[in-house]
């Protein structure tokens, strides 16, 4: 993901002409990775998020609403202490690097002007926030400390004197010359874009490429016009901000020309990085959370997936029964015709309306009478098992259907999600119980979250996010005559309109809401029911979440991430 030194250049132009200059009011740490300021400025109040995260590190302004730890940990609680109320005055970026300082007035104890500096690093899984004292030159403390021995270039300690990451040795877009750039190039050498992308600051793969391709691999005056013209649109920041969507997505604030494909057009930089990263962090967080589960849950679907061949393989070998009870009267009726040790006899097929005859193999280890007998025990064992095989058949479809449902609620669960979901694995006796002292630890019931959402005439709308969640939205909190949703045959989320009789739009809405927290989010048309809460009913002994209902009408809509991000309850 592009987010190089022209990006971070677009975005901390629009940041400093929103909220520079800006009042902090606000300091949280929502995760260990991500710090969120609000920033009072021209009588609006604006979210910051600075991020360190290893695979999503980025700065801009947001709307996401973040869930914050009841405690505060020790670097946020530092920053309240020094920077509440305090003024940013100015964002610098040290070159085209992805490195910007925050510079902040603020006053001490005793009402003293001080002047503070907040460094964000932008380096992959190297990225940090740290907060220096600008007068003094020193780190006060950082997001991230690095020591000695974990980097031998410079400490990032409270105390040590703050020192910019070694320089590659690449030279800044803006200020060298287009032949200077020529000769940077050798065109002989292959991989034009890789040379560019060691050549100067700033500059990512993917803006590399689109570089190359807009000069058609033309003569080294071709790659000179193109780059003047390329080193323009940085200098006078004319930025189309887009997301590009294929296999993977991608963003820029710089035009591709080359891109070939969908692409949705933002009004600002921080929009689409907003957009972009939108949830992308804490998905992350709730993968590496619920790894272990994921894993679970996928072995115990494979492993009755396995046993349901295995089922198929013995009821395809059960529908013989038949022929062995067959064979058994045939040789009973033709017992003089056998003698010990025979390894086959022919016998008149009695139930051959043509009476062919017709050979059967022998045990010539056992007497006649014994190979009879044989024949019908195989045709008792095979009927036997022909009915419990569709029992354990049955059993095995409900438990790979069970695995699949837990397995979309982790792909659309936050982290507060995971615990209740685990929480129903040890109740299911999937998962051993907690213990404390040797005893099994009781765990204080609580009560399920469901998402909450707002239709556009102000409808409530709730949405469980997994099967504790869904019984009581369905079984708890809705009234009778509440509508519910459901996505047709799939795993999916129960939702539940707080209204008897919802105009069309709301319907549809919450249709949308349905189809996007089932397994078929990325599809184009999702069938989704829906019914009064009266029609729906859990079957006695029926896994949680799972329901039967009736009495049901049946939509099509198109899941969009955007239309559902509009129905989110803020707050």
């Amino acid at each position: 993901m592009p987010f190089d030194g022209i990006v971070t250049k677009a975005v901390k132009e629009e940041i400093q002409k929103e909220i520079v200059p800006g009042k902090i009011t606000k300091i949280y740490q929502p995760t260990a990775t991500e710090l969120v300021f609000t920033v009072r400025s021209k009588g609006k109040n604006h979210s910051l998020l600075l991020s360190i995260h290893p695979t999503y590190a980025r700065f801009h302004l947001t709307n996401d609403i973040y869930q914050n730890p009841a405690q505060p940990p020790m670097f946020c609680m530092l920053l309240r202490k020094h920077l509440l109320g305090s003024i940013i005055e100015s964002i610098e970026q040290f070159g085209m690097e992805r490195i910007v300082s925050f510079n902040i007035t603020a006053r001490n104890e005793i009402g003293d002007t001080t002047y503070k500096t907040l460094v964000m690093e932008l380096m992959g899984k190297h990225s940090n926030v740290i907060f220096l004292d600008k007068e003094k030159e020193h780190i006060i403390d950082s997001l991230k400390r690095v020591s000695m021995s974990q980097n031998r270039y410079r400490t990032i300690l409270p105390g040590s004197t703050y020192k910019l990451p070694p320089t590659q040795e690449k030279v800044n877009p803006l200020e060298i010359s287009g032949n200077e750039f020529l000769k940077g190039i050798d065109f002989n050498a292959g991989r034009i874009d890789s040379q560019i992308v060691h050549l100067l600051t700033g500059i990512s793969p993917f803006i590399a490429k689109e570089f190359v391709a807009r000069t058609q691999l033309g003569s080294p005056k071709v790659y000179l016009e193109k780059f003047m013209e390329f080193q323009e649109q940085i200098r006078s920041q004319t930025t189309e901000p887009r997301i590009y969507r294929n296999k993977k997505e991608d963003f820029h604030v710089l035009p591709i020309t080359s891109f070939q494909g969908k692409s949705e057009h933002f009004d600002s930089t921080n929009a689409m990085l907003d957009e972009f990263y939108s949830g992308k962090a804490e998905r992350d967080r709730v993968k590496q959370k619920a790894g272990d589960l994921y894993r679970f849950l996928k072995n115990e679907k494979n492993k009755n997936e396995r046993k349901l061949k295995k089922h198929k393989q013995t009821l395809k070998k059960a529908k013989k029964a038949e022929h062995y009870q067959k064979l058994g009267e045939l040789l009973t009726a033709h017992m003089h015709l056998v003698k010990s040790g025979d390894k086959t006899v022919t016998v008149t097929d009695y139930y051959d309306p043509d009476q062919h005859s017709l050979i059967i193999e022998l045990n010539p280890n056992k007497s006649p009478s014994e190979n009879a007998q044989g024949f019908f025990k195989t045709y008792q064992k095979l009927k036997t098992s022909k009915q419990v095989v569709k029992k354990e058949m049955k059993k095995a479809n409900t438990e790979i259907a069970y695995m699949e449902q837990l397995l979309q609620q982790i792909n659309v669960a936050s982290e507060s999600d995971i615990e209740e979901i685990r929480e129903e694995l040890r109740e299911e006796g999937y998962l051993k119980k907690q213990t404390q002292g040797g005893k099994k630890k009781k765990n204080k019931q609580k009560k399920p979250m469901p998402e909450e959402f707002i239709s556009s005439d102000g409808t409530t709308i709730f949405v469980g996010k997994n099967n504790k969640q869904n019984e009581y939205v369905t079984t708890r909190l809705a009234h009778r005559d509440d509508i519910w949703l459901h996505a047709l045959n799939i795993p999916g989320s129960h939702v539940v309109i707080r209204e008897s009789n919802p105009n069309e739009n709301t319907l549809l809405e919450a249709a949308q809401l349905a189809a996007y927290f089932s397994k078929s989010q990325a599809s184009s048309s999702v069938p989704v029911d829906y019914t009064k809460i009266r029609h729906v009913k859990k079957p006695k002994g029926a896994k949680p979440g799972f329901v039967t209902y009736d009495n049901q009408k049946t939509l099509f809509v198109t899941p969009e991430k955007s239309k559902v991000d509009k129905l989110k309850k803020q707050g």
